[in-house]
């Protein structure tokens, strides 16, 4: 009989066929996917996927089905699990926040450094808005930045400055530096929290925070600054109120925002003032435009900061954790997004009380020695 081929439904298409090989055929395949007695059957990833897709047990995924809607838990899941993965990611970070917190200056201007192409990283002039690990090699203006790769302790320190002092790190002329003084400080280094003149005496902070330090010198922190200052010549009353007014200096208007009158009498009278910024001898120029001379100058004030009394002159004393967050509210310094701190552990905490009792008992009036009591003569009858 012969077979008729319809030319509209073409037959269906042919396709290869391995050779049957012995022990290989589809007796074989059939024998090894008959299940042994007492084991379960083998189930195909195929199978599990399709077992998994016909038979939702999530009631959102039950309710997903009858609806035709897509299951929101799997819309959801992209985003988990790239929120997961950038925070497993190694902690890369901006440019401009690294060398603010080492201390190089605002955020502002490591920008302007950037854009200007004074940063190199890794051997390439850097853009902004490069990240950049605790692995790279950083330079501003040929010299390599020393970056923290730990999770550090914020500290801030009072340093009671004494005349005769330099604010800064090494000297030409040998004269001693405030940095001479200071506790050492493992990969990391301290920052001066403003300057103070080389015949200026008084208050200074250092912290390991370049952003906090930036924070507090920046002039929009407005943070008031407390000075005890000798005057020589006569102060009138119409002499404090152009103070308080302002006076026209080289570098702009200046004034003081208090005076209050101190001890002394005659030529030679103390003052308490206060002044909103930290410019260059704004004091002793203040003064020094009314006709007078500052014989002795001294900060004993720093926003909320005052010298404690057991603190003498060349020692430094640490703030508490609770003095550093009264001194950033106070500087609206937002310590919880801008740095990474962690707690002082256990020896630091110690090791800081016992360092503030041997300022107390050093600074302590000494105790008379007691006198052994008189020897009475015996009685002779």
């Amino acid at each position: 009989m012969v077979k008729k081929i319809d030319q509209d439904k073409p037959e269906k298409s042919t396709r290869a066929v391995k050779p049957v090989v012995a022990g290989k055929g589809a007796g074989a395949k059939r024998n090894q996917e008959k299940p042994v007695r007492g084991e379960k059957p083998a189930v195909r990833k195929e199978e599990k996927s399709t077992i998994k897709k016909s038979a939702p047990t999530n009631p959102r995924q039950k309710a997903a089905a009858v609806d035709g809607r897509k299951s929101p838990a799997k819309v959801e899941a992209p985003a988990k699990v790239k929120a997961a993965d950038e925070k497993a990611a190694p902690g890369d970070e901006k440019l401009q926040k690294v060398l603010a917190r080492a201390g190089i200056g605002s955020r502002r201007e490591m920008e302007r450094l950037i854009e200007a192409g004074q940063v190199k990283v890794n051997d390439r002039i850097a853009k902004l808005g490069d990240r950049v690990t605790s692995k790279d090699k950083i330079f501003v203006n040929g010299q390599r930045i020393v970056l923290r790769t730990e999770l550090t302790r914020r500290r801030v320190i009072l340093y009671n400055k004494p005349e005769g002092e330099i604010c800064s790190r090494s000297d030409p002329e040998g004269r001693p530096t405030v940095y001479d003084r200071l506790p050492a400080i493992k990969g990391e280094r301290w920052i001066s929290v403003g300057r103070l003149d080389f015949n200026t005496s008084g208050l200074l902070l250092f912290t390991n925070d370049g952003e906090l330090a930036n924070k507090l010198m920046h002039p929009s922190s407005v943070i008031d600054r407390e000075y005890l200052v000798r005057i020589q010549g006569e102060v009138t009353d119409e002499m404090k109120e152009q103070l308080l007014d302002g006076v026209l200096l080289d570098d702009g208007v200046a004034r003081f925002t208090d005076i209050v009158d101190g001890a002394g009498e005659g030529k030679n009278r103390w003052f308490y003032c206060v002044v909103m910024e930290g410019r260059n001898r704004e004091v002793r120029r203040l003064w020094e435009s009314q006709g007078v001379k500052v014989s002795r100058l001294k900060r004993v004030r720093y926003a909320n900061i005052f010298i404690p009394s057991h603190v003498r002159v060349g020692q430094w004393i640490d703030l508490t954790e609770r003095e550093i967050q009264d001194l950033c509210m106070t500087a609206g310094f937002d310590s919880s997004t801008y740095t990474r701190i962690m707690q002082p552990t256990r020896d630091e905490a110690m090791q800081s009380l016992r360092h503030d009792k041997k300022l107390r008992a050093a600074s302590a009036a000494p105790r008379r020695p007691k006198t052994p009591p008189r020897k009475r003569p015996p009685i002779v009858e």
